[in-house]
This record gives structure tokens, C-alpha cells and sequence, in this order.
């Protein structure tokens, strides 16, 4: 089983830098921020920019692996966006981990003025989105006249990329999804596969609906003719009604139970001093001692 730690994008560099070094040093396999402009309850509260966060932690860290937990088409276009993340994974020399989603209807989905959209609008755009970053971030053949896009979320003539990949055949796709759409999606696309469960289950409801999931992960991994062992499957323990951190002891009970159902990598967040994912630090300190 392998460990993620979620560092919100909150606190002024000086701060924040210690906690990305210290999420390494305490033996961390990856470390993650959110991808939002601004994000529900904390809102009102000051918000760092995702990407250079994560080109700053990648120069302060030598091993860790580092993602977006998710990035998503509701305010990014797949060719800028792309740049920036084969600059990013040059930088961190071949560590970034692309965490992606379909985008949720929040604070992300109307601030730059675009109108709601369905749930099937949002999977469209999805779709279209995963499919130029899978092609732009394996960068244009040497000597080409660059990638077209021409699709009816996006488009885009001859855009150029950084040049080699810093992976190969490019960054690892880490796709949430929880419908047959998305894990249709994961199955034709991703290496890894991320999910905190569906919204509004908590408890054992939560289990019993992540439990679920797995196995139509595994049906359409099949159906698409991909080995069900061949995918990396990350589960957020700070959901379902949990803090996965309150304790060692609930710490050790979901990892194990997300291990019996097949997940390699399970999340968690840097405790905060209140409010969501309020912990204590000491907690973190005990469970990475286990490592």
C-alpha cells in the first residue's frame, strides 16, 4: 500500500514549504493540492494558485511524487494547461502525478462567467479534455506542424509542446470517476484510478458503495480488455463522514479495509488547526512512523 497526503494550497510559502519537505521526510509515496480557484466552505480564505504550489514543491523535494487532486476543464484549457504541466514534470524530473475530473458545479463552474451545464455536458467536456491532454502531453512528432484540436468543447491549431516527456508515454492519468461513464473513461485512458466514494453516503453506506465501485471499475477495465490489476487505484479515506486522521487506530482500520478491496494508494489531508479536516499533527507524525 502506498501513502498520499493532501497539503491544501492555504498557507504563504515560507509555511507551506516546510510542510511538502516534511511530508517526504516523513516517507509519504505522494503529496498532493487541490485544483481550485477557490473551494466551498473555505472560500473566504486566502488560496494559492495550484500549479506554481506544486513547481515549488517539486523544487524543494527530490522523491515524492506530486499531483493535482483534480484538475478540471471547468476553468483550463487542455493546451495551456498542458504546458504547464510537462514544464512542471521537467521540473520535478519525471514525479507528477495528473489527478483529473470532470469538474463540479461550485465555485470553479460559474466564477469566469460560463453557464451551468448537465451532468451529461459536464462528461462531454470530460471526455473531449482528458483526450487532448492524452495526446498533447505525448508531445508533437519532431518535425510536425504541431496538434490540432477540433472538438465542440475544445479547439485548437497547430499548438506546439516543451519538447520530450519528461515520463513516458507521458504523465500518468489519475481519473475520479464514480459513474459507467467515467470509469468507462478511466478504462479506455488512465493508469490510475481516484474516488472519495459517492456524495451523501457515509459510514458503512460508504463501504458498501465504494465496495461497488471497484467492481465496476474491474467490469470495465474487462470489457475494455485491460487486465484489473494493471491500474492504480487511489481512495480518499477523508470522506464517507470520516477524518481518516482523528486517530491511529481509524487510520490503520480504513487503510486496511480500502487494501481488501483492492486500492494500491490510499489519501489523506495534512490535519488544519479547525474547521474541515481538523486534526492533530501528532496524529500524522504516529501514522507515517508506521510506514
Amino acid at each position: 500500500m502506498r501513502h498520499g497526503i493532501v497539503i491544501l494550497p492555504q498557507e504563504p510559502w515560507i509555511t507551506a514549504r516546510r510542510k511538502w519537505q516534511s511530508a517526504e521526510g516523513l516517507g509519504f509515496d505522494h503529496a498532493w493540492t487541490y485544483d481550485h480557484l477557490s473551494w466551498r466552505s473555505l472560500a473566504d480564505q486566502p488560496w494559492h494558485a495550484t500549479v506554481p504550489t506544486l513547481t515549488a514543491a517539486a523544487v524543494v523535494t527530490e522523491t515524492i511524487r506530486l499531483g493535482t487532486f483534480v484538475a478540471s476543464p471547468n476553468f483550463r484549457h487542455p493546451v495551456p494547461f498542458a504546458k504547464e504541466i510537462a514544464t512542471l514534470d521537467d521540473i520535478a524530473g519525471g514525479r507528477f502525478l495528473l489527478g483529473v475530473g470532470s469538474g463540479g458545479t461550485g465555485f470553479d463552474a460559474s466564477v469566469l462567467g460560463q453557464p451551468p451545464f448537465s451532468p451529461r455536458e459536464r462528461h462531454e467536456r470530460f471526455v473531449e479534455f482528458v483526450a487532448a491532454l492524452d495526446e498533447l502531453l505525448k508531445h508533437e512528432v519532431p518535425g510536425s506542424d504541431g496538434i490540432d484540436i477540433e472538438g465542440s468543447w475544445f479547439t485548437a491549431h497547430r499548438a506546439r509542446m516543451v519538447g520530450e516527456p519528461a515520463q513516458r508515454p507521458r504523465v500518468p492519468l489519475i481519473l475520479a470517476a464514480n459513474g459507467p461513464k467515467g470509469l468507462a473513461l478511466v478504462a479506455e485512458r488512465a493508469q490510475g484510478w481516484v474516488t472519495t466514494g459517492p456524495e451523501g453516503r457515509t459510514g458503512e453506506e460508504w463501504w458498501a458503495s465504494v465496495t461497488a465501485l471497484a467492481q465496476r471499475l474491474d467490469d470495465a477495465l474487462e470489457a475494455e480488455g485491460r487486465d484489473p490489476q494493471s491500474i492504480d487505484r487511489y481512495l480518499s479515506l477523508d470522506s464517507g463522514g470520516y477524518f481518516s486522521l482523528d486517530s491511529v487506530a481509524l487510520f490503520d482500520e480504513m487503510v486496511g479495509r480500502a487494501e481488501a478491496l483492492g486500492f494500491t494508494d490510499v489519501i489523506s489531508h495534512w490535519p488544519r488547526a479547525e474547521g474541515i479536516y481538523a486534526g492533530d499533527q501528532d496524529v500524522l507524525y504516529e501514522v507515517a512512523a508506521q510506514f
